[in-house]
């Protein structure tokens, strides 16, 4: 099974989608840091379109989909990119393929 789950920062309110498991075509969505616009982004990586495009193995070498910067970093899952405070699940969690 796979799950969205919205995550929101205490301090200033910042929220992002965060994706658990793997859709429909093995693929997994991994969450990472943007440095330059501080925004968490949902990169897809695996499945099969990794068999089409190698460059979608991995986190290595992507850009960022908002603002293409390269200064990405994987999110450890509660630290908010714009103001460095906490970030915590809230409301339910919904399907996703």
């Amino acid at each position: 099974m796979a799950w969205k789950q919205t995550y929101r920062c205490e301090a200033c309110a910042y929220e992002c989608e965060v994706y658990e498991g793997s859709g429909f075509f093995g693929q997994r969505i991994s969450q990472v840091v943007c440095r330059d616009c501080r925004s968490v982004q949902n990169l897809t990586v695996g499945g099969v379109i990794a068999d089409l495009v190698p460059s979608f193995s991995s986190e290595y070498g992507r850009l960022c989909p908002h603002c293409m910067s390269q200064d990405l970093r994987v999110w450890d899952g509660h630290t908010c990119p714009k103001c460095s405070g906490t970030m915590a699940a809230v409301g339910e969690k919904e399907f996703w393929t």
